[in-house]
């Protein structure tokens, strides 16, 4: 049994091979939109994708099941657990095995086992593995976004990020079940989880890539309640809030993504294309530095440095998938790169790109900027203090005074940022912050600025608040 471990940092987001090497076949998990690394994967091992499957109808990313499926000829294996407004809508005209609680298929020598464990979502199911050349009791079980190294799933995503009200604590009950029935499962058994630290399905997950059942018993506060209601309360405190891209994802995901060979090739803009996106109101994005940005930019367009890991989710944040998305970024050697991180979350729309030269001969400027120093020998009477950091972090530790808009939500909540007061923006590290402030400046802001100091900088300089007392908006 050969089992491989595929990760995408930018999502946080984990996925498996798992392949026989007596027959050849091979069963993919939770695959991502970009295939490559498996179709590489497979033919460095002499496999061939036969069956590919996934734990349920995701949120956060663009599901590869169908383009594997389509690239590879092999088989879809797909929950139909779950409530009626979740059922895959393309999994009949792909020909796709539909899986119950109980389940179980061979790969080669291999046995999976389907195992519902609703809660993070109604359709979800985890993957119990048996290596049956070798024992006859499982060594492992694909947990999905389920059990997490030190969490498990968050149920609330249906309720905050797709609009059906009233959801997240019967997820949260049937995850209090499903823990309930893991935990009497062997000790031994591995748990190979679908996500990592800084995943939004959860709201403390681990850094290490895998874990056991027993470590989890021990040390995942998820597996210490024993009383329902107490599971709830604390599954459904404190979760970060999730992107506005995750409902889109849940849709694109049940009714089936795109194929890529199917989607328009980006061609190289021009400055007249630059400004005419501009002044038609569209979301353009410019991907270089933050200093570059600062230093000379094109008002209107919004600053998203790639030199975050996660860059493509804030563009998820913001984006109109209805709606043609263009961007900036330094040469057009960039342009695969940049493609993938935004199709791996449904930014399909994509008819073009620009490079630095666009921005010749435009009405650019810099980007005004404040030090923490500065700002607290010469704070204005009315000045406007906004903290886009999440509201977890603005409870922790808060510049006084500053009302916390987390980044995300800054669109929808305009009408509480005045327009005829300085409003000076901050987050940890300066990153989030200048995000804001350009969109702040592309919806009409003049008297903005960025806080271009991080945290530990800005905490010793200026008066802070710690702890309670606060009111959060999202």
């Amino acid at each position: 049994m050969l089992l491989k471990y595929f990760y995408d940092q930018r999502l946080a987001q984990a996925s498996y091979m798992v392949g026989c090497a007596k027959t050849g076949e091979a069963l993919v998990v939770d695959p991502m939109r970009d295939i490559e690394p498996y179709l590489r994967a497979a033919a460095e091992n002499g496999l061939r994708i036969t069956h590919i499957t996934e734990t349920h109808i995701h949120a956060d990313f663009v599901s590869g099941a169908r383009e594997l499926a389509a690239a590879t000829g092999g088989r879809l294996y797909l929950s139909d657990e779950g409530d009626a407004d979740w059922k895959y809508a393309y999994a009949a005209e792909a020909g796709a095995v539909l899986l119950h609680d109980g389940d179980s298929w061979m790969v080669g020598n291999v046995k999976i086992e389907v195992m519902a464990t609703p809660g993070h979502t109604p359709e979800h199911i985890a993957f119990i593995v048996t290596d049956t050349a070798a024992a006859n009791r499982p060594m492992g079980i694909f947990t999905g976004d389920f059990v997490f190294v030190g969490d498990v799933g968050r149920p609330d995503l249906l309720e905050e990020a797709a609009g059906f009200v009233g959801t997240k604590e019967v997820g949260a009950r049937r995850q209090f079940q499903s823990v309930q029935r893991v935990k009497a499962m062997p000790d031994y058994l591995q748990i190979w989880p679908g996500h990592g630290a800084g995943s939004a399905c959860g709201k403390a997950l681990g850094a290490i890539p895998s874990s056991t059942l027993g470590y989890e018993k021990l040390f995942n506060p998820a597996f210490q309640f024993t009383d329902e209601d107490e599971f709830v309360a604390w599954l459904l405190d404190g979760q970060p809030e999730p992107p506005r891209y995750f409902a889109r994802m849940k849709h694109v995901n049940k009714v089936g993504p795109a194929l890529l060979k199917d989607l328009p090739t980006p061609v190289h803009l021009n400055g007249a294309a630059l400004q005419a996106a501009v002044a038609r109101g569209e979301f353009v994005a410019d991907f270089r530095s933050r200093g570059d940005f600062a230093e000379c930019y094109l008002p209107g367009t919004v600053n998203i440095p790639a030199t975050s890991s996660s860059y493509s989710t804030y563009v998820g944040w913001f984006v109109d998938f209805d709606k043609p998305f263009t961007f900036l970024t330094y040469s057009a050697a960039d342009v695969p790169d940049v493609l993938c991180a935004l199709r791996a979350i449904g930014v399909d729309n994509v008819p073009g790109f620009y490079t630095p030269d666009a921005l010749n001969g435009l009405a650019t400027e810099p980007l005004t900027q404040v030090k923490a120093a500065d700002l607290a020998k010469h704070m204005p009477a009315d000045a406007v203090l906004i903290d886009v950091r999440g509201a977890s972090e603005h409870a922790e530790t808060r510049i006084a005074g500053a009302k916390n808009i987390p980044l995300g939500f800054v669109p929808r909540r305009l009408a509480e940022i005045p327009m005829d007061r300085p409003v000076y923006v901050h987050c940890a590290s300066g990153y989030r912050s200048q995000v804001v402030t350009s969109l702040l400046r592309a919806h009409g802001y003049t008297n903005v600025a960025n806080l271009n100091d991080d945290q530990t900088v800005w905490e010793k300089v200026l008066p802070v608040e710690r702890g309670a007392k606060v009111t959060v908006g999202a």
